[in-house]
């Protein structure tokens, strides 16, 4: 049978106060992991830990911004402190602090978006990649875009961080495949979360994105937390530098 228990498991979920994150934690311990919620905000992680707790789970709340290298740092430290390993991680977290277009943005909106959606993903992957290699291996997942495929008007500067995403999971999973640590990345299309909210609240622009889309809806953010769970289970254990895309057939 196909296994996607994942008792004894430490996860590391980064933007885990909502949306996809949220999901994806919630789904995580719900097969069994010891959940580890990472945010900038500490009161929203707690919401959700104690859904996660209420229904049976184990989840522990950090608050780390995902921009500062020093507090990825710290968040490591005491990850190592606390449980010893880390099994899983889940690069969720991300900005979009722009919306028009790139060639009049300015510097700030630039710097935000790349800190948050590739440098922070960088460095929670050096230190994760060195604390699963001390036990023996681990998965991460990359939450990237279809915006990395295909560019989304008045999103360029986000779609071109969501693009580096995708070869960031390429390169690292060469990298670390003989640790045995598997990365891959999972591409949403058009979800329900806060972060689309300014996109669905728009008829007109919603209305034409979901003409785009053969299924003809958006999606819920529990329709992502399947294919993760796939990823960092044992029943992808032949699989890294994939990209999954989770998008209603947009990209068909």
């Amino acid at each position: 049978m196909v296994d996607f228990k994942l008792d004894g498991k430490i996860a590391l979920i980064s933007g885990a106060s909502r949306g996809i994150g949220e999901s994806i934690a919630i789904t995580l311990a719900q097969y069994g992991a010891h959940t580890i919620l990472v945010s900038r905000k500490l009161d929203a992680l707690e919401e959700v830990g104690k859904k996660i707790r209420d229904k049976g789970g184990k989840a522990d709340s950090i608050a780390c911004h995902m921009g500062e290298v020093s507090q990825i740092e710290a968040l490591f430290k005491q990850i190592k402190e606390k449980f010893g390993k880390l099994d899983i991680l889940v690069n969720n977290a991300a900005t979009n602090p722009y919306f028009g277009d790139m060639i009049n943005a300015d510097e700030g909106a630039w710097d935000k978006t790349f800190e948050v959606n590739l440098k922070g993903p960088f460095f929670m992957i050096k230190h994760a990649a060195a604390l699963m290699a001390e036990s023996g291996g681990g998965s991460i997942v990359n939450v990237s875009s279809v915006n990395g495929i295909r560019p989304a008007l008045m999103q360029g500067i986000y779609s071109v961080t969501k693009a580096g995403l995708i070869t960031m999971t390429r390169a690292f999973a060469k990298e670390l495949a003989s640790k045995n640590i598997r990365v891959n990345a999972l591409l949403p299309g058009l979800t329900d979360t806060k972060f689309s909210k300014a996109l669905m609240d728009n008829k007109a622009i919603y209305d034409y994105a979901v003409k785009q889309i053969p299924m003809g809806r958006h999606a819920d953010p529990d329709e992502m937390s399947g294919a993760v769970l796939y990823l960092v289970s044992d029943a992808s254990s032949y699989t890294t530098g994939s990209i999954i895309v989770v998008d209603g057939g947009g990209l068909a």
